[in-house]
């Protein structure tokens, strides 16, 4: 059966569910939505490999994680427009970065340069609607504070699309302490610049505003928080010693084995040859101090929902943007952030609701994505779907409780000239050159076997599906700021 079918049977089951979640959709849940930055999908401490994630690991084990979970694009802008719209990158318009890419030579943008670059100007089609405004037919309050990344003039900003409150960088990357942008501040409340807070840590200034949005709303009104970190992204400065890591506060960094040496000297890096670089164990050492900072910002955030009397009426959801990068650890995957293999696009993810039956402590296989997570807060909400918008996933909340195996089948990426493509557990990748090939991720979750030359039938099959999607995507109504229309 094609995937469109599936996907209208499963938006039929939406109103056999809605019965079963009528009690929850009645009472309104809050909504706690969190997203990491290059987060690895081994990078949590339940999984052994020396990371201390001690809030994401009672998310784990009062939860449900999802070990089968997809990003619908390997890295950060079409990712997160894919999040809160419900809908391929391809079919919203968001399918590739809104960035400039001069910076990666060493290219600093004078201010009256910047203001006329494509990461200045470009943004989200204003036609496509986003999780808040779908929340507010419901009564929803809706804060974001951490990474935007969809558009920074005040016409794409998060409160000219729903949102009510926010703090945060508009763009793909801030150096952590002077919220720059490549020397561009670049932090912002609602919609207008602030160098208010320059000089502390993002992570606990996107704390900072979480906890004063729920001492605002909690016990209220019915909230939507979003709280996309930047941690543990490298830092988007152009001196290399800062930009090959990640910072972190140093009372993090202690957490972890001193380093014997901190920096070297490399011949290549990007725009100075050489270059005065953070050494591979130092980078892993940031990178992991990173994700225990926010870890702990996590923490505050549950404690007071706990204090509050609302944690367990509370559906909190929390995954990364997309692969691994820098110091992260993508075991037992193969590739990283900005590729179609598996460690690009398969990423952690765990779902806490208790006062909507997700068992604690569970651990789900099923295939899921965050294509799901739009119709889902719909359906837990009583909000309304947005008339006459083509949706990619569907209710995803039997398949989380175990009552049902997951509706889908198919999911499909295509960045720039890298493909890839996975039916039922067939995947094709096309990286391009001679890198990629058809695997069976039921026996070849590291997709190491390349079965192009034994399963050709497969192969075509696989292949000649994603030009079906293809095609579907081509024949969608357009959306910029890409489609040529």
């Amino acid at each position: 059966m094609k995937f469109l079918s599936q996907i209208a049977i499963a938006f039929l089951f939406v109103g056999s569910i809605s019965e079963q979640s009528s009690s929850h959709a009645a009472n309104r849940p809050n909504i706690l939505l969190i997203v990491s930055d290059d987060q690895g999908y081994n990078d949590l401490g339940l999984l052994g490999n020396g990371i201390i994630t001690p809030s994401l690991d009672r998310l784990a084990s009062e939860g449900t994680r999802l070990t089968n979970f997809y990003v619908s694009w390997p890295a950060c802008t079409p990712s997160r427009a894919s999040l809160l719209t419900g809908r391929y990158p391809q079919r919203n318009g968001i399918y590739d970065m809104i960035r400039n890419e001069a910076p990666d030579y060493g290219k600093k943008y004078t201010p009256e340069e910047y203001e006329v670059t494509f990461e200045r100007i470009g943004g989200m089609d204003l036609r496509e609607i986003i999780l808040p405004q779908m929340l507010k037919s419901a009564g929803y309050k809706s804060g974001i504070y951490g990474k935007w990344d969809l558009g920074t003039l005040k016409r794409y900003l998060p409160t000219s699309k729903g949102f009510d409150d926010f703090y945060g960088f508009v763009n793909t990357g801030v150096d952590y302490f002077t919220h720059e942008r490549y020397g561009v501040p670049s932090m912002y409340r609602n919609l207008e610049k602030t160098e208010a807070d320059k000089g502390t840590y993002c992570t606990y200034l996107f704390e900072r505003e979480a906890i004063r949005f729920l001492e605002t709303y909690a016990n209220k009104e019915p909230f939507f928080l979003y709280v996309p970190f930047n941690a543990p992204h490298n830092s988007s400065a152009l001196e290399p010693e800062i930009r090959s890591s990640v910072q972190a506060p140093d009372k993090f960094k202690q957490m972890y084995p001193e380093i014997k040496e901190e920096y070297r000297i490399t011949e290549k890096f990007r725009y100075e040859s050489p270059a005065k670089v953070v050494t591979s164990e130092a980078r892993v050492r940031d990178y992991r101090a990173a994700v225990t900072c926010m870890d702990a910002s996590i923490g505050k955030m549950l404690d007071l929902l706990e204090k509050k009397n609302i944690l367990d009426d509370t559906i909190v959801i929390f995954f990364s943007d997309n692969g691994g990068s820098g110091g992260a650890d993508n075991a037992p995957l193969r590739g990283r952030k900005a590729q179609t293999w598996e460690g690009g696009i398969r990423v952690p993810c765990m779902i806490r609701w208790p006062g909507g039956n997700i068992t604690a402590g569970q651990v789900n296989n099923q295939f899921l994505t965050t294509l799901e997570i739009f119709p889902s807060l719909a359906a837990a909400t009583g909000a309304d779907l947005p008339k006459d918008v083509v949706l990619d996933g569907f209710n995803w909340w039997p398949v989380i409780r175990g009552e049902k195996k997951s509706p889908r089948t198919e999911m499909f990426w295509k960045r720039k000239d890298l493909l890839g493509a996975r039916v039922n557990n067939w995947k094709w990748v096309d990286m391009g050159g001679n890198s990629g090939g058809l695997f069976d991720l039921a026996t070849d979750i590291g997709e190491q076997h390349d079965l192009s030359k034994e399963k050709p039938e497969v192969l075509a099959m696989v292949k000649a599906r994603y030009q079906n999607w293809l095609n579907q995507m081509q024949a969608a109504e357009p959306r910029g700021p890409f489609r040529d229309y």
